[in-house]
């Protein structure tokens, strides 16, 4: 899915509909061609406040996992083209 990218008076004009949008996906306010401000439905905010995403030391994870991360194999088509 591809993120929807605004800028702020395009915003303004269509109001309704891209807040609408926002209820459902991030939608990206734009200021002289940057990235400035990002709107998403209040459940969104709520959710990463409340830290659902949170990183964890590896040292607390099931050793099997671990162990099958440390063999996952990345195919080359995925590795970036700047990568070493």
């Amino acid at each position: 899915m591809e993120t929807t990218r605004v800028s702020a008076s395009e915003f303004q004009q269509a109001f309704d509909a891209l807040s609408d949008k926002a209820r459902h996906e991030p939608v990206v306010i734009t200021e002289h061609g940057r990235d400035s401000l990002v709107v998403m439905s209040a459940d969104e905010w709520e959710r990463l406040r409340r830290g659902d995403r949170r990183a964890g030391l590896t040292a607390k994870l099931d050793p099997r996992w671990v162990d099958a991360v440390s063999a996952a194999a990345v195919p080359d088509a995925h590795l970036d083209a700047e990568s070493p």
